[in-house]
């Protein structure tokens, strides 16, 4: 029972995006693995980019410069 845990920023993933996301790791899973896709779970988080750092910065502050 794969559980695969995406997380991106919030900035504007469609469901349509999110949707593609799913179906693509849990064939990977299928493909690589042999798991069966009733049982692989995927979990999307976004997260505010207040809250993603890279270095010593927030991503906002990354993106705004």
């Amino acid at each position: 029972m794969p559980y695969i845990n995406i997380k991106v920023t919030d900035e504007g993933v469609t469901a349509e995006q999110k949707k593609a996301l799913i179906r693509g790791t849990t064939e990977l899973m299928v493909k690589v693995l042999n798991k069966t896709p009733n049982t692989t779970f995927v979990v999307i988080d976004e997260v505010n980019t207040d809250n993603w750092g890279i270095g010593y910065e927030q991503v906002t502050e990354i993106r705004g410069k």
